[in-house]
């Protein structure tokens, strides 16, 4: 799937001499951006760009195979169905210094560490050798030295750590009942090394329990009754952490069947339980690991587009059903479940990647959690050199240009999708984001002089992002190279095919 050579001109020529160049090839429609027109309609978090480092990343465990090993790691492994497309990863050095100036450059974030890992794991809570297997009820050992990792990175990159806790038999009475022992051991040691968990989910994704080493049999009921203790514990012992929750994902008719418990079934427990913050979890559709059927043909569709607003569509229903306004969370998202498509890795899911962002912000989501930053297809950076992936760049730009307000810009057309913000720092000044999915060069009216941030590629499927027709890339010492916009005058603008393009305004 390659860009027409036509539109690679962007790379050699100056916009205006290419909004020249291009004229007989222009949509028949001119988008007019109207600023002074545009309504607030809501305002997201600081930190609505966040992302996830895995329990599983922190710790060292099975995690996907990339899919250029899957055959010859297949050859070697006795493992069969669904446990043969991990493999074992080592532990993620929090501590390298690029990994720190890249996700800094992604800051202010959240930070989540969860995922099903989290669900059974053991905090050693000494300085001993670490357990050569964990206690009974428990499947995973993080230990003291790689939880510090955790809260010495999110220190270290303006990040605040959000995350869940065990639900295993391990964290369990006598009784079958659950104990807040362990989550006390994890939160006390992050205390005593000046550290905080903001904010936590009971644990990660109730709507697959069953999947995700919750006790046999676990129900709506058994939620109900676990997390009625567990918040009692949090509002007596840590109450400036936000509890959030549930957490479910794949419903509406999102994900392939294997839900173990609805969130009706959830939420209308008795005794009822009760979030600061809503969250939920959104996948579009599995991978190919997991026999997915997305294609490339369809990354760019507003069917596929949009489905990311379905998704919100329906645990917004259940959050108005259950517990009108409150604030709403996506706190775990990528390109498709079960690591990722090959093509999450290019640029060809930059358009996913932004049109979530801009599309949940108007629908008044207050945070983005993306999935992961560092580990599979879908994360933001190549797991092995933490080289900058294009969702990674479409990121930074994000981060750099967008403020918290949110206006209206219209509804989204013809596959020219249009997104405003203020401009990052400055309430007068916007930022627009403007994504142009068709095969055809789009016109665009600006209403003053700007800046223009033009992302393509030689290719949608390359892992390869230009701005402005220059290659992004790090410098030689692997820090951030500078990001400067080209100047544009008021009037009408041609953006190239298949393009992303930041503007922004001093003045509206």
């Amino acid at each position: 799937m390659k860009i027409k050579p036509f539109f690679l001109s962007i790379s050699m020529l100056s916009v205006l001499a290419f909004s020249s160049f291009a004229q007989n090839s222009e949509s028949s429609t001119t988008k007019t951006i109207n600023l002074k027109q545009m309504s607030l309609i809501g305002q997201v978090d600081e930190r609505y760009q966040s992302f996830n480092v895995e329990m599983c990343e922190v710790i060292g465990g099975d995690f996907w195979i990339p899919y250029n090993l899957i055959d010859s790691v297949r050859k070697v492994s006795k493992k069969t169905g669904f446990a043969a497309l991990k493999w074992k990863i080592e532990p993620i050095n929090l501590y390298e210094k690029k990994l720190r100036n890249l996700a800094t450059a992604l800051g202010p974030t959240y930070v989540r560490v969860s995922g099903t890992w989290a669900n059974a794991i053991y905090f050693q809570d000494n300085d001993d050798i670490p357990l050569a297997n964990p206690p009974a009820g428990f499947k995973n050992i993080l230990t003291r030295s790689q939880w510090k990792g955790v809260v010495d990175f999110c220190k270290a990159v303006d990040g605040k750590l959000v995350s869940s806790f065990p639900i295993s038999e391990g964290v369990r009475d006598k009784d079958g009942n659950w104990s807040p022992k362990n989550v006390k051991s994890i939160m006390d040691y992050t205390k005593s090394i000046g550290g905080e968990i903001v904010a936590a989910e009971m644990f990660n994704e109730p709507s697959h329990a069953n999947h995700g080493d919750a006790p046999k049999g676990y129900n709506g009921e058994t939620y109900a009754k676990d997390f009625s203790v567990f918040e009692s514990f949090v509002k007596k012992e840590f109450p400036a952490m936000k509890i959030l929750g549930p957490g479910s994902t794949g419903e509406g008719g999102i994900l392939p069947s294997g839900l173990d418990i609805p969130i009706d079934k959830i939420l209308g427990a008795s005794p009822k339980p009760t979030f600061e913050v809503f969250t939920y979890h959104y996948y579009g559709t599995v991978s190919q690991r997991c026999m997915g059927g997305q294609k490339p043909a369809m990354a760019l569709s507003n069917e596929w587009l949009s489905k990311t607003e379905k998704g919100l569509e329906f645990y917004q229903n259940m959050r108005d059903k259950y517990m009108p306004n409150t604030p709403i969370w996506l706190t775990e998202t990528a390109e498709t479940a079960c690591g990722g498509n090959p093509m999450a890795a290019t640029y060809i899911d930059t358009f996913r990647y932004l049109e979530q962002l801009g599309r949940l912000a108007k629908k008044g989501v207050q945070v983005v959690m993306h999935n992961t930053l560092a580990r599979s297809e879908y994360a933001l950076l190549d797991h092995d050199t933490h080289t900058p992936r294009p969702n990674y760049w479409a990121a930074l730009l994000w981060n750099k240009l967008m403020g918290t307000q949110v206006y209206d810009a219209g509804t989204s057309t013809n596959g020219v999708d249009i997104f405003t913000h203020n401009l990052k720092g400055k309430s007068e000044g916007r930022a627009v984001l403007v994504v142009n999915t068709n095969d055809t060069v789009a016109s665009i009216e600006i209403p003053s002089n700007g800046k223009l941030y033009l992302l393509t590629a030689d290719e949608l499927l390359s892992k390869k992002v230009k701005l402005n027709g220059k290659e992004l890339s790090l410098t030689d010492d692997d820090t951030i190279p500078a990001i400067k916009g080209t100047s544009l005058k008021k009037g009408k603008i041609q953006l190239p095919a298949q393009s992303i393009a930041f503007l922004t305004f001093t003045k509206i």
